[in-house]
């Protein structure tokens, strides 16, 4: 299968030289002493070179690292939907997206730890020009999805990943997760991009999209955090985007956001899976014979979905009454939490820029508005 090689991870054969290759970088020091503060680093290294499959990676190392992050940096991890999904079946996991590395991390650690097939995950090749990042996403089970291209390069990039995503789910049976569209939300409100679809369609041979995205079960996911840790990282491209101008990002900036995901305080963060996309795939191919059509309405089901089930903290509440000027959630919060999600906001956002001030509240109010549609 050498034609997914520009995009694909690590076959099982080639992990261990991969390892060889990274395992004194300085930064795989930093994650293994992070994960493994007791341990000697002559020990973890010898581990790391028995290693010889991603699954043996992900469990003995990458979930090992998820957990530290959870307890150095959360309140706890919970989650619902995960015991409606089949063991050894693959799933099209379709996700909100908030954070670079930990929404794919902690849904394939929930996976893990219901027994269920791990991921394949999408990442953007933006995010991975440091070759020891391409080595550890390659360890990791991520395939690239491939930025900045022309609009011919493009088409031929995305038929090339709905090809390895169709053969990922349907011939290895490996579960996929990708986001509902590019980049992650910044605004609080998840939307699903259809060209993410068209893109995934691309996969089908038969032509009928009904039947080839019942086969491939898809999955919404929604992932919700009490804080974002990249909340104030957001701001800059949000602002330009106000005032419709074009952001240009620093040099280092992904990376930044990258490593403030991991770090960064996030309280409480829930993950619910949804049920397999199936009879209502047969109401929309009742109502539209158009593809584009479907794949509009496969988008807003999608979204009905994510929405609906979109887990809301104290934080949503206390920011919708601040920017709404109200009290009608006061109930649902304290004092405390109230002064604490002020505290925050003072100590990251410049009180005297309104316009800021009001965008980094809205991305913490817009999903309160958005759930109370389904209310």
């Amino acid at each position: 299968m050498q034609k997914f090689d520009a995009i694909r991870p690590y076959y099982d054969a080639e992990i261990n030289e991969a390892i060889h290759n990274v395992v004194q970088h300085p930064m795989m020091k930093a994650l293994m002493n992070f994960t493994f503060p007791e341990v000697d680093d002559a020990i973890w290294k010898e581990q790391l070179k028995k290693t010889h499959s991603i699954r043996d990676f992900q469990c003995n190392f990458i979930y090992q690292s998820v957990q530290k992050v959870l307890e150095k940096s959360s309140e706890g991890l919970t989650t619902s939907g995960f015991e409606k999904l089949d063991k050894n079946t693959s799933y099209l996991f379709i996700s909100n997206h908030r954070d670079i590395i930990l929404d794919t991390s902690l849904l394939n650690a929930c996976l893990f730890d219901n027994g269920l097939v791990m991921t394949a995950s999408a990442i953007g090749d933006n995010l991975v020009k440091k070759s020891f990042l391409l080595s550890l996403s390659k360890l990791n089970r991520n395939f690239l999805v491939q930025r900045g291209l022309s609009p011919r390069e493009m088409l031929m990039s995305s038929k090339l990943m709905a090809e390895y995503i169709a053969q990922l789910l349907l011939r290895e049976n490996r579960s996929v997760w990708i986001a509902q569209r590019e980049g992650r939300t910044k605004d609080g409100n998840d939307a699903t991009n259809p060209g993410v679809l068209k893109m995934l369609a691309m996969g089908c041979e038969d032509k009928n999209l009904t039947n080839y995205f019942k086969k491939v079960k898809i999955v919404p996911v929604s992932i919700s955090y009490e804080y974002d840790p990249t909340d104030a990282l957001k701001m800059p491209q949000l602002m330009a985007e106000a005032n419709d101008e074009i952001y240009i990002k620093e040099k280092n900036e992904d990376f930044l956001t990258l490593l403030s995901g991991i770090i960064g305080q996030k309280k409480h963060i829930h993950i619910h899976v949804g049920e397999v996309l199936n009879s209502e795939l047969d109401e929309i191919a009742a109502e539209y014979d158009n593809s584009n059509k479907q794949i509009q309405a496969l988008a807003q089901v999608i979204d009905d979905s994510i929405l609906k089930s979109y887990k809301l903290w104290p934080t949503n509440f206390i920011a919708y009454d601040i920017l709404y000027k109200t009290d009608k959630y006061s109930h649902l919060y304290t004092e405390d939490e109230k002064s604490l999600f002020e505290r925050r906001l003072e100590l990251k956002i410049d009180a005297t820029n309104e316009m800021m001030v009001e965008s980094f509240l809205s991305m913490y109010a817009n999903p309160v508005v958005n759930k109370s549609k389904y209310d």
